[in-house]
């Protein structure tokens, strides 16, 4: 059985069902600018960098807005939304609370900024938080991993990360975790070191750790 030495979480999708909200408020801008926005235009953007994101719709709506502005809406929105209630995945606040009474480091490795993260970190046992302001290279790129890794101590290539989607998977894999991933809105691809599992309710720590045994 595989020991880690820290489990590191992706937020959106993972831990928390933001992806509606997310959808919700773009759709929301859309409206604002006489445009359609559509599901497949949404699900282009899950696991992309905010400003990824800003670029895409502001192309997408032939919008007068900068990207940062467009950032600026959509976080303003899920901030608020979140401030009012959290949607948790099934089995992830289970499985982060099972792994803190074990006494492994755990990180929150997201592309949501800051004010968002804030909010669900509040109420989880993490020991550091990694937000896509904190870093210059988003995801896909290992960036966000290794700094989480680095905060808690630890080398990335010891650490077990929990994603759902495959920009998300490819950063943690980039920065040298085993990856189980549990999709939800978006398919991801099979690659070295990643398990795709269809759900983390009813498991327990044991359970990821043999995937990888």
């Amino acid at each position: 059985m595989t020991a880690y030495a820290a489990v590191l979480w992706d937020l959106d999708g993972t831990i928390v069902d933001t992806e509606p909200l997310w959808m919700a408020a773009e759709h929301t801008l859309a409206e604002e600018h006489g445009k359609i926005w559509t599901e497949e235009d949404g699900l282009a953007l899950v696991g992309n960098s905010l400003l990824t994101s800003g670029r895409y719709i502001r192309d997408k709506l032939e919008s007068s807005m900068t990207p940062e502005e467009i950032v600026a809406f959509l976080v303003g929105r899920l901030t608020a939304a979140l401030g009012e209630h959290i949607d948790w995945r099934p089995g992830a606040r289970e499985m982060i609370a099972a792994f803190e009474a074990e006494g492994v480091p755990q990180s929150l490795v997201t592309m949501s900024y800051t004010s968002i993260a804030e909010i669900v970190a509040a109420s989880l046992p993490f020991k550091a938080v990694v937000t896509g302001d904190s870093v210059s290279r988003p995801k896909p790129h290992p960036d966000p991993y290794l700094l989480a890794a680095e905060l808690l101590g630890v080398d990335a290539s010891q650490c077990l990360a929990i994603e759902d989607s495959g920009t998300g998977a490819a950063s943690a894999n980039a920065a040298g975790c085993d990856v189980i991933v549990v999709p939800h809105f978006v398919n991801v691809p099979e690659a070295d070191r990643r398990v795709q599992i269809p759900t983390l309710a009813g498991l327990t720590p044991d359970d990821l750790r043999e995937l990888f045994a």
